[in-house]
């Protein structure tokens, strides 16, 4: 009996040593899946940082800089500004003479709604 009881209290041991294996091996994993998900975000972030790099190579090469293009818009609405500006003087004259044209030019007549009878009301 004693020697069932020592093979017992071996198995227990056995089973125990195994347990705190297994949940070693367990905090082993998480571990390692932590340190592999950190490594993953660095490498996206480097990855990233590289692509906008990149972009920002490419816009400045082939757009110019936010700087460049906010003068060259600056530049075409002047020119724009300067078009219009011109073209109101050049035809000011004539705008004017035909709205006095107009104001000036009344024809009197009745409404062809105007009826005869409702003249004594």
């Amino acid at each position: 009996m004693a020697s069932q009881t020592q093979g017992i209290q071996q198995l227990l041991a056995a089973e125990k040593r195994a347990a705190e294996k297994v949940a070693e091996a367990k905090k082993k994993k998480a571990r390692r899946l932590k340190e592999a998900k950190e490594e993953a975000q660095e490498e996206i972030e480097k990855y990233r940082a590289e692509r906008e790099k990149l972009f920002k190579e490419f816009e400045a090469k082939h757009m110019g800089s936010r700087e460049d293009v906010a003068a060259r818009i600056e530049a075409d609405t002047k020119i724009k500004i300067d078009a219009m500006n011109k073209a109101i003087v050049e035809h000011k004259e004539q705008v004017i003479k035909k709205i006095l044209d107009l104001v000036y030019d009344i024809k009197t007549e009745v409404h062809v709604n105007f009826r005869a009878g409702e003249q004594e009301h």
